[in-house]
């Protein structure tokens, strides 16, 4: 059922983390938010959570169970959304993952490097793909979690390269949409506390070194990253597209 927000956005792995913390700001902000994911007892806590948080003309969270790499969960999600809301005014494409060591075997290698790929890109082109008819024109925003190992090279090479993608594949979104009215960024975070792709796989001694790294001295809370959406979300970035904006505490390469 479509509440009185005026306003709409779908985020992604919006269960957990930086998806989380985002449809938290977006609400706040007022607009209705909808949360994507696999784990629909992730995504229902969440929304149920968020929903009794929110202040009081905060927007609605809800939840539809999808995995965003899967086209035919994807349209259905993406046919569920329309049916409650004839207009999106924010995709945010916050799912994706990190990518698992590869042997010496060529097959296993390709493997890990394609399930990168579609993870981290295929599942932010098909859920836009799937709203575009959709987006608000004039005024729609597209969002692409990014990661600023893109840049620095520091996570494993299949998933540099698939976040990599995304910053040009932001630059032909936004040269396409531009004359919609419609932007399209990427929010690149750096070290970020938190979140599933780093809490209890980071040993400590590589932690300190990554932080002795970061002129503000710590990790990234999800709150600060979802802070940036947000604004990219709203009225006053009508003039920011085609961006690869980092989110890191003014880090420099780690070891």
């Amino acid at each position: 059922m479509v509440s009185g927000s005026s306003r709409v956005a779908v985020v992604s792995g919006g269960g957990t983390g930086i998806g989380r913390a985002t449809a938290a700001a977006l609400a706040g902000d007022g607009m209705d938010v909808v949360i994507l994911g696999r784990r629909e007892e992730v995504l229902r806590g969440a929304a149920e959570e968020l929903n009794r948080d929110r202040a009081a003309a905060g927007g609605e969270v809800s939840w539809v169970r999808a995995d965003v790499s899967d086209p035919e969960q994807v349209g259905a999600a993406a046919g569920v959304i329309r049916e409650r809301y004839p207009v999106v005014d924010a995709v945010v494409n916050n799912a994706g993952g990190s990518a698992r060591k590869a042997g010496a075997d060529l097959g296993e290698l390709a493997g890990v490097w394609l399930e990168a790929y579609r993870t981290n890109v295929i599942s932010a082109v098909l859920l836009t793909s799937a709203l575009r008819p959709v987006l608000r024109r004039p005024g729609g925003r597209v969002i692409i979690v990014g990661s600023r190992a893109a840049a620095t090279g520091g996570a494993s090479p299949a998933y540099v390269a698939a976040k990599a993608a995304l910053g040009g594949w932001v630059l032909s979104l936004a040269a396409q949409l531009g004359p919609e009215g419609i932007t399209a960024n990427v929010v690149a975070p750096g070290y970020t506390a938190g979140t599933e792709l780093l809490t209890g796989r980071m040993p400590a001694d590589r932690h300190e070194r990554i932080v002795a790294g970061i002129a503000a001295g710590r990790a990234a809370q999800p709150e600060e990253v979802a802070a940036v959406i947000a604004f990219l979300a709203a009225a006053e970035s009508s003039y920011v597209s085609g961006q690869v904006i980092s989110v890191d505490g003014g880090a420099r390469p780690a070891g």
